[in-house]
């Protein structure tokens, strides 16, 4: 125990950030069951509205700042230093300390459920004046205002960690253009994040100071009301790509290993990213078309833009798969069902990039439908899919093939069902964070259809559970360095799991592929020579 405390070893300190943030996973999904429980029929049944607004506000945070953000800490953690030949990461012990501050930030912000009044009840994304003394007067709006600042700051500084490994510790040979696409991801999403996160502390610092000294910053009589989303926005719309770039990630080593084929075009995806990388800062006030204080063109223009390098990678994806000797093993079953769901949550979000499509579904089910399959879409299935390629990896043991095909099919399932008919919803004109609706409004359908999809979602989390202690009891022990065969990057050419210090001898590296070149020599000598336009 004493070890995970004070542990500097970036495996370790990545398994305590996958471990903590998916249960904060099964938390914030216990709520969404509350809140999906309530709103399967007319009339409130569970909990009154405020309990309805506190589990909302709280399901929204905890899946955004305590569940996706640090599960890409958490993968990064184990894979990133592997990937590029790195012994550790540059500041071991700043790493340390960003984790625990997000363990106690996050477990500050929870808390106040625990307070007289309740947790913060003004919705995750904190709109003034909702969020003043005034009509906020509880300590739990307090609790999330500093325990989401602290843990803020555990992942600035997690990030300065992210950047410096990547530029300063790569090993001989890994040139920038021959590092691992998970890698330029992170590297990505680390400099969004000291983009954004310094927005964000900055907006909650003086969103406290409003409410303890009267410092009115975000009063509605001096326009605080929309700078307060302005700032707000500007955090989260790159966050939505913090959060989605990592996994684009994990889903790029993925397929490529399944397709028996290299990424096609590793060039284009790496300037997709950047792009992506670069316009999620200048799209932040499409959520706030309905305002009418923003400038619908610009903000129109770039929301449709940034879907063209998004559009790249799913060609790049595609141009891998095409012809590729396919396997269906559980981590490309996985790739498979992000590529379908966040294909569809990136059509509905060209929709909202229109102002008049957007005035007429803004703050309804729809919006609520498009969000879900973005970022569940990305975050989950990547995550199920990296747990499923990288658990031998981790672990030594190979996850049971079965039962994570069995908790694919229902949580595959059980998500279409929940949030498919919630554009229809929205269609129809159902508001989002609403407790309740009249039976007169004609909900009532899709919204228990909703809920039960919602419960099967749910329960795919035991087959999952319990795969995870078959395999730690009598899973299958893993006695070569790559259990899949055909793995490209550096992390496939030590044992399962890593030594300490990761490797004991590195492999030359002559291409973006080390692992492969060392694994499979004929293969790749024959690559090269066809590449030069030399006889093999």
């Amino acid at each position: 125990m004493v070890k995970w405390v004070t542990t500097t070893d970036h495996k370790t300190i990545g398994s305590l950030y996958l471990v903590t943030s998916f249960v904060f996973f099964l938390f914030g999904g216990v709520l969404a069951l509350v809140m999906r429980a309530e709103l399967a029929r007319p009339g409130l049944q569970i909990v009154s509205t405020e309990q309805f607004n506190q589990a909302f506000t709280m399901h929204g945070t905890v899946m955004l700042l305590m569940f996706a953000t640090p599960l890409f800490a958490g993968f990064t953690n184990w894979i990133m230093p592997l990937q590029i030949g790195a012994p550790d990461v540059a500041f071991p012990r700043l790493n340390m300390l960003a984790y625990w501050l997000y363990l106690l930030g996050s477990l500050i912000a929870v808390s106040s459920f625990l307070t007289p009044n309740g947790a913060a009840d003004f919705g995750w994304f904190a709109y003034s004046p909702l969020t003043d003394a005034v009509h906020s007067p509880g300590i739990g709006g307090d609790l999330w205002i500093m325990g989401l600042a602290l843990s803020g700051f555990g992942t600035i500084m997690g990030s300065v960690n992210f950047v410096t490994t990547i530029v300063c510790m790569r090993a001989p040979g890994l040139t920038m253009f021959r590092m691992p696409i998970f890698v330029w991801n992170v590297l990505l999403t680390s400099v969004l994040v000291l983009l954004a996160f310094p927005v964000l502390a900055g907006a909650l610092l003086a969103l406290e100071a409003d409410r303890k000294f009267g410092a009115h910053v975000f009063d509605a009589a001096n326009g605080g009301a929309l700078l307060w989303q302005h700032l707000f926005w500007f955090f989260g719309h790159p966050e939505v790509y913090i959060i989605a770039l990592p996994f684009f990630g994990i889903v790029t080593e993925i397929i490529p290993v399944f397709s028996r084929k290299p990424i096609f075009g590793y060039m284009g995806l790496v300037g997709a990213t950047i792009s992506i990388a670069g316009l999620s800062v200048t799209v932040w006030a499409h959520h706030m078309f309905v305002t009418g204080g923003v400038l619908l063109p610009f903000f129109s223009f770039m929301s449709f833009l940034i879907a063209v390098p998004t559009g790249v990678k799913f060609f790049n994806w595609i141009g891998t798969m095409w012809k590729g000797s396919i396997s269906f093993e559980t981590p490309m079953l996985w790739s498979a069902g992000f590529l379908v769901t966040f294909l569809f949550g990136g059509l509905t979000g060209v929709l909202l990039a229109s102002p008049p499509l957007d005035f007429h579904v803004s703050d309804s089910y729809f919006v609520v439908a498009h969000f879900h399959y973005v970022v569940f879409g990305t975050v989950v299935f990547a995550m199920f899919a990296g747990f499923h390629f990288w658990w031998p990896k981790w672990t030594g043991k190979m996850l049971d093939e079965r039962l994570g095909k069995m908790t694919f099919w229902m949580l595959f399932v059980g998500f279409h069902t929940t949030f498919l008919v919630q554009h229809w919803l929205g269609a129809e004109g159902m508001p989002r964070r609403y407790a309740d609706y009249l039976a007169a409004d004609g909900f009532t359908g899709l919204n228990m259809v909703s809920t039960i999809g919602s419960f099967l979602l749910g329960l795919s989390m035991l087959p999952f559970l319990y795969n995870i202690w078959k395999t730690a009891k009598y899973g299958r022990k893993v006695e070569v360095d790559d259990p899949w065969g055909y793995g490209r990057s550096l992390e496939w050419a030590t044992s399962c799991p890593p030594p300490r210090h990761n490797f004991v001898t590195l492999p030359v590296i002559r291409s973006e592929s080390p692992a492969f070149d060392l694994n499979h020599p004929e293969v790749s000598l024959a690559d090269r020579q066809e590449n030069l336009g030399l006889p093999a």
